[in-house]
C-alpha cells in the first residue's frame, strides 16, 4: 500500500544530512572561507508532482546579512526526467548569484559567526522553459515561476568557519 509519505515530493543529498555540517569540499575556495573545493554538492530527488515540465534549483544563505540573504546558486529549465545532480554538476541555464556569476558558488560564512543555514530548494514546475531576461537574477527566475510551481522539496545544511 502506498502511503502519502512516499509520495512526498522530497530533496536530499548523499553527501550530508538534512540539517547537518555540509562538507568543505562544497565550501567556497576563498581562503578565507576554508579553503573548500567548491564543488556543488550530488543532489537527488523523488516524489515529483505529475505535470512536471521542468524544475528550478536555488540555493540561498538567509543567514546572511545582505537583505533577502545571499544567493550562493540559481539553476533553471532542468529537465523534467532529471533526478540528480552529479558533484560538481553545471545545469544549462543558471543565473547570476550573489557573488556576481552564474553558477555554484559554496558557503562562506564570515569567520566567527555561528553556523549559516544553506537552503537548497527545487522546484518543480509546470512550464518546460521560463522566460527570461538574459543575465537573470533569482528574483527574475522567481518571478517568473509564480503561479507555475507544481511543489518544492528543501534541503537545509550548515555551514560555519573553523
Amino acid at each position: 500500500m502506498l502511503t502519502l509519505a512516499a509520495l512526498a515530493f522530497t530533496l536530499l543529498s548523499p553527501a550530508f544530512a538534512a540539517g547537518a555540517p555540509i562538507p568543505r569540499a562544497h565550501a567556497n575556495a576563498g581562503a578565507e572561507c576554508g579553503s573548500g573545493g567548491n564543488l556543488s554538492p550530488p543532489l537527488q530527488w523523488s516524489g515529483v508532482p505529475k505535470r512536471t515540465r521542468s524544475f528550478a534549483l536555488t540555493l540561498v544563505d538567509p543567514d546572511a546579512k545582505a537583505p533577502g540573504g545571499w544567493v550562493h546558486w540559481v539553476a533553471y529549465d532542468i529537465p523534467p526526467q532529471t533526478s540528480t545532480l552529479a558533484a560538481g554538476a553545471r545545469p544549462a541555464h543558471e543565473a547570476l548569484t550573489s557573488f556576481g556569476t552564474a553558477g555554484y558558488g559554496g558557503p562562506c560564512p564570515p569567520g566567527g559567526d555561528p553556523p549559516h543555514h544553506y537552503h537548497f530548494t527545487l522546484y518543480a514546475l509546470d512550464l518546460a522553459a521560463l522566460t527570461l531576461p538574459s543575465r537573470p537574477r533569482i528574483g527574475d527566475v522567481l518571478a517568473a515561476m509564480k503561479g507555475h510551481i507544481l511543489g518544492e522539496a528543501t534541503l537545509i545544511g550548515t555551514y560555519q568557519q573553523r
